[in-house]
């Protein structure tokens, strides 16, 4: 694959995994809000926990279709000829460990580079939902009864 094709399509690629992660973030939100209203005069302990392990679901999902995604690119262009190997591969260019044991060609390199920048910037989003929600959790379990 050319340069140009590589930053086309692993801009693409890229943007199916930003949608991913923003529509199942939105979705996150839908759930959160159904389930703070309907569980607000349970304990404080169960109000926390279900929260935080709701978004947590939805978080291991959104990374889990985004490692999916890339495993499809690399199977369906034949360049990773089984799936146990693309979602290794996947995987570990999408978190950025990138082990070395699969190594792709030059005609390629640039196309895979945007599964660690699809990766980084991911685990920022669900980092910052994360770290926003659970301040909006503690907030209201540490302020005091009015």
């Amino acid at each position: 694959m050319s340069l140009p094709h590589q930053i086309v399509w692993g801009s693409l690629y890229l943007g199916i995994c930003f949608l991913v992660e923003i529509l199942l973030l939105v979705w996150c939100t839908l759930i959160l809000r159904s389930f703070a209203s309907k569980y607000e005069q349970s304990s404080p302990t169960l109000q926390a926990g279900g929260l935080i392990s709701i978004a947590l679901f939805f978080i291991v999902l959104a990374h889990t279709i985004q490692v999916w995604v890339w495993a499809i690119a690399w199977v369906t262009d034949g360049t990773l000829m089984d799936w146990n190997t693309a979602l290794y591969f996947s995987l570990v260019t999408y978190t950025t460990l990138g082990y070395g044991d699969i190594v792709l060609g030059p005609e390629l390199r640039i196309f895979a580079s945007f599964s660690a920048v699809a990766g980084l910037l991911a685990f920022g989003l669900s980092t910052a939902y994360l770290v926003a929600l659970m301040s909006m959790v503690f907030e209201k379990q540490l302020r005091p009864d009015d």
